[in-house]
C-alpha cells in the first residue's frame, strides 16, 4: 500500500480539554487521523468539553483515496467499536457524565453504530448513514451533515435513513450544504474542502452539543 504517512502517538487516542467535562469522541474518516482534526478538537475543547480522538488505523494516515479505501476495507468495525467503548469507560471513570459522538464518513458510520448501544447522549455524523441491515434504534438525538454531491449504496440513502430514524422516534436534524462534495470538512484534503460549509457545520455541531450535553 502506497502513500501512507506515520502519525504521532500511533494507536493512542489524543486528548483535549479537562477530564471530567462532558466528553466528545471524534471518529476520523477513511483517510485516518489527519492533522486537521487537531484544530477541530481544540475548538470544541475551548467550549468546555473533554475531547478524545482515537486512531483506528494504528499509526498511519493518507490523503490519497486509493490508499484510504484500502485502509477502510481492512478496518474491523468491532475493533473500532471496542475502542469507543474503552474511551467512554475511561471518561466516565474521570467524572464525565455525558457523552457525545462525532464521526466523519467512515467515522460517522462507526459513531452511528456505537450510538445504538445507548451510551451516547447525542451523535453528529458528517456524510454518513447506516444501511437497512445494520440500522437499529438510536436512542439519542442525531445531527446529520450531508454534501450536496455524494454517492450512497442501496438502502443507505439519506432520505431512507432519516425516515427510519423518524419511524423509531429518534430526534433528528439534518443539513445539506450546497455545492459541496464528500469530505467537505476535511481541511487536509484540499480537493474536497469547502471552508464556508465546514465552518457552518462546525457551528451547528457545537450548538447541537451545547443543547444536549450542557447542564
Amino acid at each position: 500500500m502506497a502513500e501512507l504517512v506515520p502519525i504521532p502517538s500511533p494507536g493512542v487516542p489524543l486528548y483535549y480539554g479537562l477530564p471530567g467535562s462532558p466528553v466528545i469522541i471524534i471518529s476520523h474518516d477513511w483517510y485516518g487521523r489527519l492533522p486537521w482534526l487537531e484544530p477541530y478538537a481544540d475548538a470544541l475543547a475551548s467550549q468546555g468539553y473533554r475531547v478524545v480522538v482515537p486512531d483506528f488505523y494504528d499509526g498511519v494516515c493518507t490523503t490519497h483515496e486509493d490508499s484510504a479505501a484500502q485502509l477502510r476495507d481492512r478496518l474491523d468495525a468491532g475493533y473500532a467499536l471496542v475502542i469507543l467503548d474503552d474511551v467512554v469507560t475511561e471518561a466516565r471513570s474521570e467524572g464525565s457524565t455525558k457523552v457525545g459522538l462525532i464521526g466523519f464518513s467512515m467515522g460517522g458510520w462507526i459513531s452511528l453504530l456505537h450510538a445504538q448501544g445507548g451510551e451516547a447522549d447525542a451523535v453528529a455524523a458528517y456524510y454518513a448513514t447506516l444501511g437497512v441491515d445494520e440500522h437499529g434504534i438510536i436512542p439519542c438525538p442525531v445531527l446529520l451533515h450531508f454534501a450536496e454531491n455524494d454517492e450512497w449504496s442501496d438502502g443507505a440513502e439519506p432520505d431512507q435513513f432519516i425516515a427510519r430514524l423518524e419511524d423509531h422516534g429518534t430526534p433528528v436534524t439534518q443539513f445539506t450544504y450546497a455545492g459541496t462534495q464528500h469530505s467537505f470538512a476535511n481541511a487536509t484534503v484540499a480537493a474536497a474542502i469547502d471552508t464556508r460549509a465546514a465552518a457552518l457545520a462546525f457551528a451547528r455541531t457545537a450548538s447541537f452539543f451545547d443543547r444536549h450535553l450542557g447542564d
